[in-house]
């Protein structure tokens, strides 16, 4: 019998980097979903102040085989 898998996506930020976003996505959605087998980083987008990069964020495609 073939897996059945379902995708969502979540948005997650970080002071830190586009790496720790996900890492911090990734950390969230394991901890609500079983099964998580990868995820797509469907955008990233910053947030600036005075100049400066204040926050990182990236939208995800998270996928996870369904029980």
């Amino acid at each position: 019998m073939s897996d059945v898998a379902r995708i969502t996506e979540i948005s997650a930020r970080s002071t830190e980097s586009f790496e720790d976003a996900i890492s911090n996505g990734i950390a969230r959605a394991t901890q609500t979903l079983r099964g998580v087998t990868s995820a797509w980083v469907k955008e990233q987008q910053v947030e600036v102040h005075a100049d400066r990069v204040v926050e990182y964020q990236v939208n995800l495609l998270v996928t996870f085989v369904l029980d």
